[in-house]
């Protein structure tokens, strides 16, 4: 009797205390009738003699016992061959065991095609020791088997008996059949979304098999269901349990790799599972490929392929496959599906859309049926819907690219979708708020649509505080300057000279500055200037909003050469240029143009001595302050040199002030600005004679400045901290921060700036 097992001496005991604490005599009847048994086969179960797996099992549940397994004589347990195929399904087999044993008869295993439902089915019943009936869908619906031949086939080969001539007699002579067995009766129905519609119910044709499935799913019968379908089944007066397959995860695909003696500790495989979502079938296919074609290489596989996703036949075949049914089965949703191959899902720091970037895409749906069309995608596991969180895996994402671009909606799909990234940033409080909102970029440039791109790096917003600001400014504020610069560039050479390209050429110039680079910022602020002179002098009837928007950025451009020439040590050229910037304002608007320079003016006079001037207009500024908050016309940079012409003046409690001021109302991933405010902290209590604080916050700015890579900030943090160390008698650590800004200078040809520090060295 290969099919039957007995308990083991020691399980015996465990099922007596089970037995015990229901209040039940070793025979008892309302046990064996529960477990569908006879009196006398419980007592060959006392007596240790072999009876019917399935029989063993219930007698055991019905006891409270679901583990049957520690019950069992432990040499008689089946032994299932090994299936170096079947790896990282542990917790799927546990979660139908729990299904099972809370009385399901039918479970729906739904995945995308070729992550492994049938395998999962078929391992399922051979790992429980199940014999099992098979109906496999074939992908054309007219093919399907009708459900009287079917029940005419199981009657006759696998039950021994005659069918009858009605289907309705048929189906309860299959039910008889299931309800009276001693061996539970398993069955497999693979496939079964050829037998769906769009909405997830069986089609017209093949309605019959909604009463075979109402049998199969009858509590009385002894019998398990097992179906697989990439999509939904959704007939409410069918009693089912459905079970989301998922891809198997990187470590299961180390196992499967491992044991074709392929490395699998390559870096490349965790690569190929993420982008493949852990498909089983992917996996089996490529690691062919890797035997086959490369040697057993899988990096030069992966550096071989990883472009082309689909390159491989059978796993294109299998993904247009699916994209072909959606066409034919569910216009709407397909036309979805091939349009969110606009969105940038690999893109690590946004990798998915919300519900309202999927509801954009669908303009030729009524509002009313937009959510029902893409709760009908995510049914059929094509779009990975988790949390309101929404994306493509990799290899569906390349097919509906392919589909998207020879579409008619190439243009208009990716204008809608800027849209909606333009539209669900209202405010910048965080780095993902940028990123997010850089997105709109992406879609303009996908379309070459370059005055759209460079009007998302424009477009002002209101950040935390309340203060408008643009896209650029967010992105450099936040460090992320090489992801700003790369946009900028990508871009720039391709509009028509004018506001935007003068704008964009300043935003150049101003990520010089963050990042020390500081030759660069006269070179791009220049050149934004001469734009503006060139437009203007080619364009009649300027409007007056548009000679606003010019005007403000040729103050900004003389700001930022100007402070740029302080961060060289030209003081002088810095002042020239930042009094002009002061002639601007007096000539059309003082209170909105004057500040920009003001700030540095004050400083600059502080530093020559001119006391009175730097008080005055150091005043005139901070009365304007509001009582919180940082404005709009007195951003960080300039309260720090603000801060550092009070501590000049001697009014230190002021200078404190203000340094406190930036670092509590900037950003908070503005690292740059108050790392800044820390190096002027450490400088006001270098003057109280307060080393070891003063120390502390040279520290902390030394390590920021060069965590993101600012030049300029952190030669200047290490000339701060030699005079700190220069003061205590540290010679040695001293000079070497002095050379270290030397050096950091020299690189950044700043000549003036070397000159100085040596002279201040002395002979040290």
């Amino acid at each position: 009797m290969a099919d039957s097992v007995k308990a083991s001496t020691q399980g015996l005991e465990t099922v007596d205390l089970a037995r015990r604490r229901k209040g039940w005599n070793k025979l008892a009847k309302i046990w064996y009738e529960t477990a569908l048994t006879s009196k006398a086969t419980l007592k060959r179960f006392w007596a240790r003699e072999a009876i019917n797996r399935e029989t063993f099992i219930r007698i055991c549940q019905t006891a409270g016992l679901i583990s049957w397994e520690d019950i069992v004589e432990r040499y008689q347990t089946p032994k299932i061959p090994l299936d170096p195929d079947f790896v990282g399904r542990e917790d799927a087999i546990a979660h139908l065991n729990v299904l099972v044993n809370q009385g399901a008869k039918i479970i729906v295993i739904q995945g995308e095609g070729g992550i492994g439902k049938t395998k999962l089915a078929r391992r399922y019943f051979k790992t429980h020791g199940f014999d099992f009936l098979v109906l496999w869908m074939p992908t054309e619906p007219h093919h399907i088997i009708s459900v009287e031949s079917l029940l005419e086939e199981w009657l006759r080969r696998d039950f021994h008996e005659e069918p009858g001539r009605e289907l309705w007699i048929n189906l309860q002579r299959l039910k008889r059949k299931l309800q009276n067995g001693e061996k539970k009766i398993c069955i497999l129905i693979d496939n079964l979304e050829s037998a769906l519609d769009k909405h997830g119910r069986l089609i017209k044709s093949r309605r019959s098999y909604f009463y075979l499935l109402q049998t199969l799913a009858d509590p009385s019968v002894n019998s398990l269901t097992l179906i697989t379908s990439r999509e939904r089944l959704c007939e409410s007066g069918i009693d089912v349990n459905s079970y989301t397959l998922k891809g198997l995860d990187s470590q299961a695909w180390k196992q499967f790799f491992s044991s074709r003696k392929i490395n699998s500790d390559s870096p490349a495989l965790s690569e190929m599972c993420k982008a493949y979502g852990g498909n089983a079938k992917a996996m089996k296919i490529i690691s062919g490929a890797v035997i086959t074609d490369f040697e057993k290489n899988i990096d030069a596989y992966w550096n071989s392929t990883k472009d082309d996703l689909l390159i491989e036949q059978e796993l294109e075949n299998l993904v247009v496959s699916q994209f072909n049914r959606l066409e034919k089965i569910d216009p709407e949703a397909y036309r979805l599906l091939y349009r969110l191959g606009c969105y940038r899902y690999q893109d690590e720091d946004v990798p998915f859309v919300n519900i309202e970037g999927l509801l954009c895409l669908l303009w030729d749906v009524p509002l009313s049926k937009r959510r029902r069309v893409v709760n009908r995608l995510c049914d059929r596991s094509l779009v990975e819907c988790r949390k309101g969180r929404h994306w493509l895996h990799p290899v569906i994402l390349a097919e509906a690219i392919t589909r998207l671009q020879t579409s008619s909606d190439w243009e208009i799909a990716h204008r809608r979708a800027a849209t909606y990234w333009t539209n669900s940033v209202v405010t910048i409080k965080h780095t993902a708020d940028a990123l997010k909102a850089l997105q709109a970029y992406h879609h303009y440039v996908t379309i070459a649509d370059f005055e759209r791109a460079a009007d998302v790096i424009i477009k002002p917003r209101i950040n935390q505080w309340g203060i408008q600001e643009s896209l650029a400014r967010s992105f450099y504020k936040r460090g992320l300057l090489e992801q700003l610069k790369t946009a900028v560039v990508n871009i720039i050479n391709k509009l028509d000279p004018g506001y935007r390209s003068a704008r964009l050429y300043r935003t150049l110039g101003k990520i010089s500055f963050f990042s020390g680079n500081l030759d660069l910022v006269i070179k791009y602020c220049e050149k934004s200037q001469q734009l503006l002179k060139n437009y203007l002098q080619s364009t009649s009837n300027v409007s007056t909003d548009t000679l606003n928007k010019l005007q403000l950025i040729e103050v900004n451009c003389l700001s930022t050469i100007g402070l740029s020439q302080i961060g060289l040590w030209e003081l002088e050229a810095a002042e020239k240029t930042l009094l002009r910037v002061v002639k601007i304002a007096k000539q059309d608007d003082y209170e909105k143009y004057a500040p920009s320079a003001l700030f540095y003016l004050a400083y600059l006079n502080s530093h020559q001595g001119n006391w009175r001037k730097a008080y005055d207009i150091a005043n005139y500024l901070y009365k304007r302050l509001p009582e919180e908050g940082i404005p709009s016309w007195g951003r960080e940079y300039k309260l720090y040199y603000l801060s550092l012409t009070y501590k000049s003046l001697g009014e230190t409690e002021t200078s404190f002030k203000l340094l406190e001021r930036i670092i509590l109302y900037s950003d908070n991933p503005y690292t740059q600005a108050k790392s800044k405010a820390k190096c002027g902290l450490a400088q006001l209590y270098r003057d109280r004679k307060d080393y070891f604080k003063a120390l502390e916050f040279h520290e902390k700015a030394i390590n920021a400045f060069a965590e993101i890579g600012a030049r300029y900030d952190l030669a200047e943090a290490y000339f701060q901290r030699a005079l700190t160390y220069k003061q205590i008698g540290a010679i040695a650590k001293s000079r070497d921060d002095f050379n270290k800004a030397i050096n950091l200078f020299k690189k950044m040809r700043a000549i003036k700036q070397v000159e100085k520090i040596k002279l201040t060295m002395g002979n040290l």
